[in-house]
């Protein structure tokens, strides 16, 4: 089979990117052939079709004067760049369905009528509630918001949810109502859902009810596993305001007092690193150390030493990594009951779910896990056997491929 996959961004930048790169090592390990498509940026990897990526274009931060402004939203609206360059790949490559990822702003769902045009299936993978929010993560300011789910889209830019900007508001609204009035996500075949809570939320969207399709994201499974119950809590992610790190940090201070010694493990950096560093000085200065940014196998190495993973997140995650690299690794997790958590986290089997923004309540999830070797060891088994059912690459790419013959024949049919 010939598959193009595509993405805006073709370097590990992040969860997308590398779901892309290494969904198509496993298709070329089955013997397909897989080209890319996407933008022009200096960090990509190198790409045979490069010549015909639309240029390189920042959308953050945007520009300041209003021509360029202009230009930006022309492009987020219907990329001509795009739209030639991909009829040029397909002309040349001529593969037998397109997998699309994060393609907006940069890209633009013009590639999608450009494959119609040729007769070529698109399926695509949704990894974030872009089609649904225009700001992507049902976030208002930093709470939890879902208006423009079941109303209208101009409830963005009365609430200014995008980085409080009128502005800003308005364009990621209009975005997504123009593509929604121009049809431009019609011709694709399924939308592949991470999560049942994403996919229910476009249900509930009343965005192309039939097409949207559950599959669970995969992880490398041949992984090293932890040995022993290993010691302590450990979060690795990004240090935002909405991954509830401070609700850890005020756990972990409740638990240090009877548990002695480091309690808490942080991995990874963002703009509240500084922030939640003194609120843990102020809090439980020898219970939590900070780590900052560190390669994979280090994470890896961190995870088999720790007894229970936390994802104390206070908004829809939806199928984070982390999640599964630690079933992988033989660790539970302990996470907020909101969004995909709720479909990854099985309660007494491979971990606990617990309201967000309450630190005495994962404070009690945690305890049990640090005060009982036997329950994290059984635990963690249960999950390491659900990454091997679920959650492995092999499986996972075979799934996509079944998916991909589905398309192509329903295209061949119509």
């Amino acid at each position: 089979m010939r598959i193009l996959q595509v993405n805006k961004f073709l370097y590990r930048r992040g969860g997308a990117e590398g779901y892309l790169l290494d969904l198509a090592e496993q298709q070329r390990a089955a013997g397909h052939q897989v080209e890319y498509f996407g933008m022009a940026h200096p960090d990509n990897l190198p790409m045979t079709y490069a010549r015909h990526f639309p240029s390189h274009v920042e959308f953050e931060p945007p520009p300041t004067d209003p021509r360029g402004r202009l230009e930006l939203v022309g492009r987020m609206l219907w990329s001509k760049q795009a739209y030639d360059g991909m009829r040029a790949v397909l002309a040349d490559f001529r593969p037998d369905v397109v997998h699309m990822h994060n393609i907006y702003h940069q890209l633009s769902p013009s590639m999608v009528r450009a494959c119609a045009k040729l007769g070529v299936p698109v399926v695509m993978t949704l990894h974030d509630y872009k089609l649904a929010c225009p700001t992507y993560q049902f976030l208002d300011k930093g709470e939890v918001c879902t208006a423009c789910v079941g109303g209208s889209l101009t409830e963005a830019v009365k609430r200014r949810c995008k980085d409080g900007s009128l502005a800003a508001s308005a364009i990621a609204a209009v975005e997504v109502r123009a593509h929604r009035l121009l049809r431009a996500y019609d011709p694709v075949s399924r939308f592949l859902c991470p999560s049942a809570f994403l996919r229910d939320q476009m249900v509930a969207a009343g965005l192309h009810t039939t097409k949207m399709v559950h599959l669970d994201n995969f992880t490398d499974t041949d992984v090293p596993v932890r040995e022993g119950a290993g010691s302590g809590v450990l979060f690795a992610g990004r240090l935002s305001r909405e991954k509830g790190v401070d609700t850890l940090i005020e756990a972990a201070a409740l638990l240090a007092p009877e548990l002695g010694g480091t309690v808490l493990d942080v991995v990874g950096d963002g703009p509240e690193r500084a922030e939640w560093e003194a609120l843990a000085q102020r809090l439980a200065p020898e219970a939590i150390r900070f780590h900052g940014r560190v390669s994979a196998d280090e994470v890896r190495t961190l995870l088999r030493a720790s007894r229970v993973s936390a994802i104390p997140s206070r908004w829809y995650e939806n199928q984070p990594l982390s999640v599964l690299e630690s079933f992988a690794s033989g660790v539970p997790v302990v996470g907020s009951a909101m969004g995909g958590l709720n479909d990854l986290i099985t309660p007494a089997v491979d971990g606990d779910l617990v309201p967000a923004d309450d630190p005495v309540a994962l404070a009690a999830a945690l305890r049990p896990y640090l005060m009982d070797p036997e329950l994290a060891q059984g635990q963690g088994a249960a999950a390491r056997e659900r990454a091997l059912a679920r959650h492995n690459p092999r499986g996972h790419a075979q799934r996509i491929e079944e998916i991909y013959t589905q398309a192509i024949g329903e295209k061949g049919a119509a």
